[in-house]
C-alpha cells in the first residue's frame, strides 16, 4: 500500500539548484534510510513531504487518512508547556483519556469524575497504552513530568519530540537525525523499539548501526540522482561500489569512444546526411558521457605535527563533584604517545566536564593536571563557531592559519585542506551564514585541524555530519599520529578509530576498558547480571579475570584471537593472487605491482606466524 508519493519535485535557492526531478515513494511497512552529502537537500526534502516547504515545480500526494508524524532537527514546542503537558497536548483520543483519568487520580474525593474517567479508560482499553507511553518516557530519561519546555536543554527537547512522536504511533514517521542527544542506551532501545513496532519509516541519519538494524531500504541523492537500494547499510555499500566501478568503466568506454567519433567529425564534409546527423547526435551523447566526472573527494592527510616529548598528560588523583554528584574520584591516568580512548556513558556521568578538567577550561576540585610543553591541544566542542556577519567559508578557515605542515616537507594552503574536506572552490567564497548545519560542523573541524595539534580531542564530532564527510573525517583520524580523546554515540565511528575505552558508569566510577565498543558491548551482553545498580558495575567479574587463557595477559589473547584471523585473511589473499597468475587474468602493466603486493603478504603471513607460536607457547607453558 502506498503511503506517499513525491513527484518530480525540484528547488532551488537563487543560482544554486539542489535537485532536480526527484521522484520516489514510500510504501506500508517500509524502513527508508534517506543517504546525502550534507548541503544537497536532504533536509529540503523532509520538509517538503511534511508540508513545510514547497517544492519549485513537482508534488507529494499522501494517501488520504495517514497519519504521519515528523521529527525536525529544531522541535516546535510550546515553551511554556511541561513535559506532561506536552504529551497530552497532542491530538490523540487516548491520550485524552489518560489526562482526564490523570487528573481525576489528583481529586480522589470526586467519586462520579473518578468513575466516569475509570469508564472510559477501560473503554477505550488505555491502561496498555499508559503503561506504554511511561516507558517511553522512563527510556528517554523525560521523569520529571512536570518540567516546563523553556527550562530543558536541547537534548531533552529533542527526547521529548520524539517521545511525543512515539507515543502517537503514527503510520508514516519521517525522522530528521532521530539518535542525535541520545546517548547509546537511548539508541539501541530506540533499534529494538523500531525492530518490533510495525511503523513505517523514512529517516536521515548518520548512525550507520542504526541504518543498518532499522532500515530494510536506502535511497541515495549523489550529484542530482536519486539510486533505490532494496537492503540494509552493508548491502547498500557493496553495491554503491559496484555501481561506481560500472559507472567508471563506462566513462572509460564512453572516452575511448569519443576519441575514435571526434576523428570521424573532423573528416565529415559540411554538408549533412540523414545518416551523419544521426551519429553527430549520438557524438553529442557520448561527449556529455565521457565528458562526466564524480565530483568524490578522496582524503589522505597526513598532518607533520609538533613532535611530543615524554611527558604528555597526566591526571593526578583528580576529583570533582556537583553539590552531591560525583563526577571523578580520585582519577589517575597518564597519556602515552598515540593514545586512542572513545569515552562512553550515559548522559549526565560527567564526560563534558572530564574534558573540561583535561583541557583546564574547569579546575578539579581535588588533584592536578600536568600537560607537557610540547602538547598542543585541539579541542572540537559542542558548541561549534559563531561566525562574524559577512564572513565567508574561507575567511573563518584563514583566522585560524593559512596553511599545515604535511609529511615529507610539504604543506597544505587553507583552501586545500577545505577542499579535501569536501568545500570546492566556488563554496569556500560563499557566506558563511548559507552553510547548513552539516557544512558548518565541518567547517569547525577544519579550523581545529589546521591549528595543528597533537592531542586531539573531539566531543560528538559525528552530530550532523554526512555519511561521506564521516568517510572522510575516519580516513584522517585513521593516520593521525597523535593522541586521541572522542566522546561519541556513533559507534560505527568508535569501532574504527579507538583501542580502548573510557567507561563512565556514573558516581565516579570510571573503568578503562581495552577494546572498542563492540568488544565492549560483547563484554557487558555475556557478563553476569549487577546485583545492585547503585554499585555501578562492581558486582560483575573484572574482564581482566574472564576469558583469559592461561598464562596470557588480557592484551596478548586479544592479540593471539586476532593473529589467528589475520592469518587466514592474508592466506585467502595469496591464494587470490597466485590464482590469478595462474589463469593469466593479470594485465602485463599490473604485473609488477601483483608481484610486490604478494611478496608483502608472504612476509606478513611469516610474521604472524612466528608471534603465534610465541603466544601459543607461553600458553601452554
Amino acid at each position: 500500500m502506498n503511503y506517499l508519493s513525491v513527484e518530480n519535485i525540484s528547488k532551488s535557492f537563487g543560482e544554486r539548484t539542489l535537485f532536480e526531478n526527484i521522484s520516489f515513494g514510500i510504501n506500508k511497512d517500509q524502513k527508508i534510510a534517506f543517504v546525502a552529502k550534507n548541503g544537497t537537500g536532504k533536509t529540503s526534502i523532509l520538509k517538503i513531504i511534511t508540508g513545510e516547504d514547497t517544492p519549485d515545480t513537482g508534488q507529494v500526494v499522501i494517501r488520504k487518512e495517514i497519519k504521519m508524524g515528523f521529527l525536525s532537527q529544531e522541535p516546535n514546542l510550546d515553551p511554556e508547556l511541561t513535559i506532561e503537558e506536552s504529551i497530552f497536548a497532542s491530538d490523540n483520543d487516548v491520550l485524552k483519556v489518560i489526562e482526564q483519568y490523570e487528573k481525576a487520580l489528583e481529586n480522589p474525593e470526586d467519586e462520579e469524575v473518578y468513575q466516569k474517567a475509570f469508564e472510559r479508560m477501560e473503554l477505550y482499553n488505555a491502561w496498555d497504552f499508559e503503561t506504554q507511553y511511561k516507558q517511553i518516557l522512563f527510556k528517554l530519561k523525560l521523569d520529571d513530568l512536570k518540567l516546563k519546555v523553556k527550562n530543558l536543554s536541547g537534548g531533552q527537547k529533542k527526547r521529548l519530540a520524539l517521545a511525543i512522536i512515539l507515543i502517537n504511533k503514527p503510520d508514516l514517521l519521517i525522522l530528521d537525525e532521530p539518535t542525535n542527544h541520545l546517548d547509546l542506551e537511548m539508541i539501541e532501545w530506540l533499534e529494538d523499539y523500531f525492530a518490533k513496532e510495525n511503523i513505517t519509516l523514512f529517516m536521515v541519519t548518520h548512525d550507520r548501526y542504526f541504518l543498518e538494524r532499522v532500515c530494510n531500504e536506502i535511497i541515495e541523492l549523489d550529484n542530482g540522482k536519486l539510486y533505490q537500494y532494496k537492503g540494509n547499510y552493508s548491502y547498500y555499500l557493496t553495491k554503491k561500489e559496484e555501481r561506481i566501478a560500472a559507472e567508471n568503466a563506462s566513462i572509460d568506454k564512453a572516452q575511448n569512444l569519443f576519441v575514435k567519433e571526434l576523428a570521424w567529425m573532423r573528416r565529415q564534409p559540411k554538408a549533412r546526411t540523414t545518416k551523419s546527423k544521426s551519429r553527430q547526435d549520438d557524438f553529442y551523447v557520448i561527449k556529455e558521457k565521457a565528458h562526466s566526472r564524480r565530483k568524490e573527494h578522496q582524503v589522505e592527510l597526513e598532518i607533520n605535527m609538533e613532535r611530543m616529548g615524554s611527558k604528555i598528560v597526566e591526571l593526578h588523583n583528580v576529583s570533582k563533584k556537583f553539590k552531591d554528584k560525583t563526577i571523578l574520584q580520585n582519577f589517575n591516568f597518564n597519556f602515552k604517545k598515540g593514545e586512542r580512548i572513545g569515552i562512553i556513558g550515559k548522559n549526565g556521568t560527567g564526560k563534558s566536564t572530564f574534558l573540561n578538567i583535561l583541557t583546564q577550561t574547569m579546575q578539579p576540585d581535588n588533584g592536578k593536571v600536568v600537560v607537557g610543553e610540547t602538547i598542543k591541544i585541539g579541542y572540537y566542542t559542542q558548541s561549534g563557531i559563531t561566525p562574524k556577519e559577512g564572513q565567508k567559508v574561507i575567511d573563518i578557515i584563514k583566522e585560524f592559519g593559512e596553511f599545515i605542515p604535511l609529511a615529507k616537507g610539504r604543506t597544505i594552503s587553507a583552501g586545500q585542506l577545505l577542499e579535501r574536506f569536501l568545500f570546492d572552490r566556488k563554496k569556500q567564497h560563499d557566506y558563511v551564514e548559507k552553510l547548513s548545519g552539516g557544512e558548518l560542523k565541518r567547517l569547525y573541524l577544519c579550523t581545529v585541524l589546521i591549528q595543528n595539534p597533537n592531542f586531539l580531542i573531539l566531543d560528538e564530532p559525528t552530530n550532523d555530519l554526512d555519511i561521506v564527510t564521516l568517510n572522510v573525517l575516519e580516513s584522517f583520524l585513521l593516520d593521525y599520529p597523535g593522541c586521541l580523546i572522542v566522546v561519541s554515540h556513533d559507534r560505527y565511528f568508535m569501532d574504527k578509530i579507538v583501542d580502548h575505552l573510557f567507561v563512565f558508569r556514573g558516581e565516579g566510577v570510571i573503568e578503562d576498558f581495552p577494546g572498542n565498543y563492540s568488544d565492549f558491548r560483547t563484554y557487558e551482553d555475556s557478563a553476569e547480571p549487577v546485583k545492585d545498580e547503585s554499585k555501578t558495575g562492581s558486582d560483575k567479574k573484572s574482564w581482566k579475570q574472564n576469558n583469559v587463557k592461561a598464562g596470557l595477559t588480557f592484551n596478548e589473547q586479544k592479540e593471539y584471537d586476532k593473529i589467528e584471523k589475520e592469518i587466514k585473511e592474508l592466506e585467502a589473499k595469496k591464494e587470490a593472487i597466485e590464482k590469478q597468475f595462474s589463469d593469466g587474468s593479470i594485465a602485463d602493466s599490473d604485473i609488477a605491482a601483483k608481484a610486490d603486493e604478494l611478496q608483502k603478504i608472504l612476509q606478513s603471513i611469516e610474521d604472524k606466524t612466528e608471534r603465534w607460536f610465541e603466544l601459543t607457547a607461553k600458553m601452554e607453558g
